[in-house]
Parts: structure tokens; sequence; C-alpha cells
């Protein structure tokens, strides 16, 4: 019976998602939980250090920019825009063939991180400094060191990523999808465990564990895949890597440009009190949560299929794919952005509601994530549009649009942080002005790039949604204020928790059924969603093997 139960669980993880919703699902499974673990780690971040000592989380947030910035450069560059697409095209033809790029693409990306990781530890000192350039000396030198130490984490994850694209390319995710909430149980461990006698170095260890974890954890199923991976293979000729390196340039160079602006949020937001970049950081987690459950998820899922309608010519298919895809993102997240908005404060409170976290601190964390609730939405649709352009093998219109939302984002959050005086808010709504934009500049340029979308295809559901959304928000508003006001003591977490859930379920009632009075088509999927999801007994029962010992040009 074990060894049932074992067959049927390693099935599960490895089974092979072959729709787009239910790769999505998939990965949302997990991406809530990790996401989950993520503000559990920043309620116990907040609950050692915040009260005296918040000063060192924005030390240690602000530890992240350089490592995260060489990654974002390198790896992220290869991935998502060129390493899935044209491995996935390759691996229709001839799987050993998309091998032997793949480590090519790996070894040469590998040795250029490690330079660039090597030139960071070296000058960390003065990078931070530059960085940061209010903190004290104090701050700079723990900010260095912390930085060198996360530089480790950063080669785990180079190297972790490129696994991640080669299972997603084979149409698998759960086990991609459950990399981060091992990364957090990793940073969590640091927290419980390291932090009483090694301050805040315990986090900071536990990213290193927690990256190391990711990248084992997903090491025995690429091997059951059957990849080989060529450790000496310097191939740079070949057809396939020159397209990778081309297609990747353009990414990278969009993601220089998008760094600094990310870059300014830090130096911006160390330039004001103590705590502030820490407040912005957990109400940017707290955004994100949303926009990697629903942007990213489908966005993940949809980039292998469109990459295939792209390489068997199908304009027809690759449309109807991307609007589905394009919709559910906007039909999930909308009711998300009004519950976030109405119910900013308990939320925060919930999230990171220490002893000590201060009431000044939750009122401030919920003004910036209010100014948040605007970008969930346009960055959760920026996801899949940016991954329509990787689909199509462009990487110039993205580069172009993200080029000048960075310019726009950089001197707003300038103006509106100093010129206007308003702080982290100003950060935030910055944010959300210019992801705004950027999602409707891109969406009007894939429009043109696939020769046009069936415009009542896409104008009818928006305006439907949007109608709905807004008889959501009411409706959240209006019993919130009511049991706030005369019915629960909010003073105490247990009535917090039921205000929570009750008006977010009934806000969630009164979104499904005037789903199905406007007859939005996405209701059916959710439907069709609930359905699976009461399947679950049957696929726990499989034992059955789900993978092709030899792998064929679909697999």
């Amino acid at each position: 019976m074990v060894k049932n139960i074992l067959a049927s669980g390693k099935a599960i993880l490895w089974r092979r998602q072959t729709n787009i919703l239910s790769a999505a699902f998939v990965i949302m499974i997990t991406v809530f939980l990790s996401r989950f673990l993520g503000l559990v780690r920043d309620r116990l971040l907040a609950g050692s250090f915040f009260g005296g000592n918040e000063w060192q989380l924005d030390v240690y947030f602000a530890a992240f920019r350089l490592p995260d910035m060489v990654f974002q450069l390198l790896v992220t560059g290869a991935m998502s825009a060129a390493f899935i697409p044209v491995f996935s095209e390759y691996l229709q033809k001839d799987p050993r063939e998309a091998d032997k790029i793949a480590s090519a693409v790996i070894n040469l990306v590998l040795a250029f991180f490690l330079v660039l990781s090597l030139l960071v530890f070296i000058f960390a000192l003065p990078m931070c400094h530059l960085l940061a350039p209010t903190f004290s000396s104090e701050k700079i030198i723990l900010m260095s060191t912390l930085t060198r130490i996360m530089l480790l984490a950063q080669i785990f994850f180079c190297l972790s990523n490129f696994l991640t694209g080669i299972i997603q390319s084979h149409q698998r995710f759960l086990v991609p999808a459950a990399a981060p909430v091992i990364y957090n149980l990793g940073i969590i461990f640091g927290i419980i465990f390291l932090t009483p006698s090694l301050g805040i170095y315990g986090p900071t260890f536990g990213v290193v564990i927690g990256a190391l974890l990711h990248l084992l954890i997903q090491l025995p199923l690429v091997f059951k895949l059957g990849f080989i991976f060529y450790p000496f293979l310097w191939d740079f000729s070949h057809p396939g890597v020159k397209e990778v390196i081309h297609l990747m340039l353009p990414r990278t160079l969009a993601l220089a440009i998008s760094q600094i602006e990310a870059t300014v949020d830090v130096f911006l937001a160390t330039s004001l009190s103590a705590g502030s970049l820490t407040i912005f950081y957990f109400a940017q987690h707290l955004m994100n949560l949303p926009v990697g459950l629903f942007g990213s998820t489908i966005g993940t899922a949809a980039l292998p299929a469109l990459a295939q309608n792209t390489a068997r010519k199908e304009t027809e298919e690759f449309k109807k794919t991307f609007l589905s895809s394009f919709f559910q993102i906007f039909y999930l997240t909308l009711p998300v952005c009004a519950v976030l908005l109405v119910l900013r404060i308990p939320v925060v409170r919930l999230a990171f509601g220490a002893k000590n976290f201060p009431w000044q601190a939750t009122l401030l964390t919920g003004k910036t994530l209010a100014f948040f609730s605007v970008a969930i939405l346009a960055q959760s649709l920026i996801q899949v549009l940016i991954r329509g352009f990787y689909a199509l093998h462009n990487t110039r219109t993205p580069l172009l649009i993200g080029a000048f939302s960075v310019l726009a984002n950089v001197l707003l959050s300038i103006y509106l942080t100093f010129g206007l005086g308003m702080g982290i808010l100003g950060l935030a709504l910055a944010i959300s002005l210019t992801s705004f934009f950027q999602a409707l500049f891109l969406f009007v340029f894939l429009d043109k790039a696939v020769s046009g979308f069936d415009k009542k295809s896409v104008f009818l559901p928006f305006l439907k949604m949007c109608l709905v959304a807004i008889a959501t928000l009411v409706c959240l508003w209006v019993p919130m204020r009511f049991l706030d006001k005369y019915i629960l003591d909010t003073t105490r977490t247990i009535n917090l928790l039921i205000l929570t859930v009750v008006v977010s379920f009934f806000g969630s009632v009164v979104y499904l059924i005037f789903s199905y009075l406007l007859k939005i088509e996405e209701l059916q999927m959710l439907v069709s969603l609930w359905r699976r999801i009461g399947q679950w007994r049957k696929i726990l029962s499989e034992s059955e093997e789900m993978i092709d010992s030899a792998r064929s040009p679909q697999g």
C-alpha cells in the first residue's frame, strides 16, 4: 500500500500537463503555498527585527539588490525570452540536439555569471555605498557582507532556473512550481533556528539553504526526463545557440533597464526614515501574491503552447490561446484587486501584525498596498503579454516599451517621492501608473504583430468584467464598514480574521453571481476547474508511470 501511495505521489509530481489551464492550476497551488510561506517569512522577520532593529531589515533587503541584479540580467534574460522558446522548438524535432543546445547555453551563462559574481564580491563595499549612500558606515559594512553571502545563493539559482526551463518545456509544471516553496522554507528555517544566535545573518544563510534546495528538488525529474548535460560543450556556432543569444540580448538589455527602476526604488527608500524600505517591500510582497498566483502562472503555462503555435505557424490558434490566457488572468485578478483595496488594513494586520510591528507601520503598509492595487492587474497581464512577444521570437518590442516605462517610472518616482513629499507612497503610485500604461502599449503592439485580434472578442469581455468588478467593490466596502463599526471588535485577531473571511466570501459570491448574469465565459472555466479539483481522489489512486521512458517529440 505504501508503495502504491509513493508511486501515485511520484506520478502526480511528474505528470505532464498538456492543457494551459490545468498546468496553470497546478502551478497556482504551489505558488499560493510559496507566497503564503513568503508572508509567514515576512511576519517572522517583522516580529524578529521591528521594535528597534528595523534598520537591519532595510540592510537585509538592500543587500539583495546587487546579487539579484546579476541573476536577472543573465539568467532571467536567457530563460523565458530565449531559452524556453528555442529549446521547445528543438525538442519537437530532436531531443538530443535540444540537450546539446541547453548544455552550451548553460555553460555560457554560468561562466559569465561567475565572472560578474566575482566582481561584485570584490567590489561589494563601494558598490553598496553607491546603492545606499545615506546608510552609515556600519550599515554599509553589514550590507556588503550580506551581499557576498547572497551571491552563493544566486549561483544555485542560476543552475536551478535552467532546470526549470527544461522541465517546463516538457510541459511538467508541478516540481518547478514547488521549488519556491522549498526556498521559502529554507529562509524560514534560518529565521527560526539561526536568527537567535546569528541575528540578521540567520535569514541570510537561510536564503543560501533555500536556493540550494531549490536546485536539488528539480534534479531527479530532469534526469527522469532523459536530459543529458554536456559540461564541456561550448558549441556557440550552433544555430540554436546563436538563436538563444540573439533573442537573449534584447531581453537582457530590457532587464538592465528595468534593474535601474528597482535600484532607484532602493536608493529612494533608503533615503527615507528607518524601516521605509522594509515597509515598501512588505506591501510589494502582498501585491506580488496575486501577480505570481495568476499572472505568472498562466503566463508560464501559456508560453510553451504559444511557442508551439508559432513553430507550426498557427496564427489563429496563437490568437485564441493568447486571448484565453489574457482574459483568464483578467477575470481572476480583478476581484483580488478589489479585496486588497477594501481590506488593505485587515490584510496587513493579519500578515504582519506581530507584537513589534507598530500601528503606524501597519497604516503606512496598508496605504502603500492601496496604491499598489492598480499595479496588480497591470503587472499580471504584462506576464502573458511579454510572453506573447517571446513566443513570436520578438524581444525588441518589449525592450523598447519596457525602456520607456522604466524611464517614466524613475522620473515619476523622484517627483512623487520628494517633489510632492509622498515618500514610499509615491514609489507605489509611480509603479502602478507606469505598469498600467506598459500593459496598454504591449497589447496595442501585440495586436499589430498578429494582424489584429477580433475586436468584439476583446472589448465585450473587458467591459463585462469591469462592470462586475465595480459591483463587487461596492459590495465589499459596505459589509466591511458595517461589521467593523457595529458588530466585530477588530482589535482582536480572531474578529479581524472573521471580518476578512466573511467580507471576502460575500464579495466573491457577488462576483460570481454578476458573472453568471452577464454570461462571462471565464466563469465556466472556474466551474470546470472546480470539477477537476473534485477528482483529486481519482488522480491519487492512479499508480501507473505518467512519463514515457523514452521521450517523444511531443514530450
